[in-house]
């Protein structure tokens, strides 16, 4: 297993982490554990990092968790193809309690909420703008998992809504490192306005109570 070393972050260039901060934690569930179809193999490494973020901020961490489908006849279009691939991960066949968090941060839960979907983005089916609807939050934390799939569904919705978004970069994960690094270095260069990639230890030494 190959530990990527990602580009240098480029850090929190508009300044500290407001009041006004979610912390939005992608799929870190047992799904993705060992000895799953769906394995990522250094999830493992970022564990503490991500549970260091939320041990201090549960209350403003919200957590993700990706649902399969039942099957792949309930799935439309291009999840059908998908689902069949990938049959043993779907509902009927899977052990529905590898749809938990995995228990190092499930533990948080409550104060931290969960908010559940069945594709990539946590923005497509509206719990997440209904959860944040009429708050305060203008900031967004990304961590968890993957990297170059649903993180990256995640920060470009936040993106398109308009949130200051930052890229906790040793936070995140991935089964495929080269992507994972262009996703990095993707998120500071062409999206330098928008998205912002930084450290844990920096982000945390910088957020207001």
């Amino acid at each position: 297993m190959i530990i990527p070393s990602p580009s240098k972050p480029s850090g929190l260039l508009y300044g500290p982490v407001g009041s006004n901060a979610v912390h939005l934690c992608i799929d870190m569930q047992r799904l993705f554990g060992p000895g799953t179809p769906w394995a990522v193999p250094w999830m493992a490494k970022v564990l503490p990092t991500i549970s260091r973020i939320v041990e201090g901020h549960a209350e403003q961490t919200i957590f993700t968790r990706f649902v399969p489908m039942a099957n792949a006849e309930q799935a439309a279009g291009t999840w059908k193809r998908y689902y069949q691939r990938w049959e043993s991960v779907t509902l009927d066949q899977l052990d529905s309690a590898l749809i938990d968090l995995v228990p190092e941060l499930a533990r948080y839960v409550p104060p931290a909420r969960v908010v559940d979907k069945w594709v990539y983005s946590p923005w497509t089916e509206g719990k997440l703008d209904a959860m944040l609807r009429g708050t305060s939050v203008d900031t967004i934390l990304m961590s968890g998992g993957e990297t170059d799939v649903c993180v990256l569904a995640a920060v470009l919705g936040a993106v398109d809504r308009g949130y200051r978004v930052i890229v906790i970069s040793d936070g995140m994960c991935s089964s495929a490192d080269e992507s994972h690094d262009a996703l990095l270095t993707l998120y500071s260069g062409r999206f330098g306005q928008q998205i912002e990639v930084a450290e844990a230890q920096d982000v945390l030494e910088s957020w207001e109570a």
